[in-house]
């Protein structure tokens, strides 16, 4: 089963820390485990997981066997922002999100 977060505010390349942490984990621990990561996307990324689970127990899978099969951050939509410089030139600042998708297995 699959569940996804569309334009999360965060860069993907924080995000893929989390990502690395949960992938291939027990959805029970991959849960506990985001509980005491201290970073941002850790609330985020549980309640996808939380997200991709209730889709697997609706479709009658048993929650005890299901796993993180896949996880994925993917880049979104950049929001394009410009900083005041020097002498009247801007420099830009790009504001990143991202697409995580999980996808879940049975074992």
């Amino acid at each position: 089963m699959k569940a996804f977060l569309k334009n999360y505010r965060q860069s993907p390349r924080k995000v893929r820390l989390i990502a690395d942490v949960v992938r291939g984990k027990q959805v029970t621990a991959a849960l506990a485990t985001l509980q005491f990561v201290d970073k941002r996307a850790s609330g985020p990324f549980a309640k996808v997981i939380q997200s991709a689970l209730a889709n697997a127990v609706s479709a009658g899978k048993d929650p005890a066997r299901l796993f993180v099969a896949k996880v994925s951050v993917d880049k979104g939509v950049t929001i394009k922002r410009f900083m005041p410089r020097a002498r009247g030139s801007a420099s830009r600042i790009n504001k990143r999100n991202s697409h995580i998708t999980v996808e879940l297995g049975e074992k």
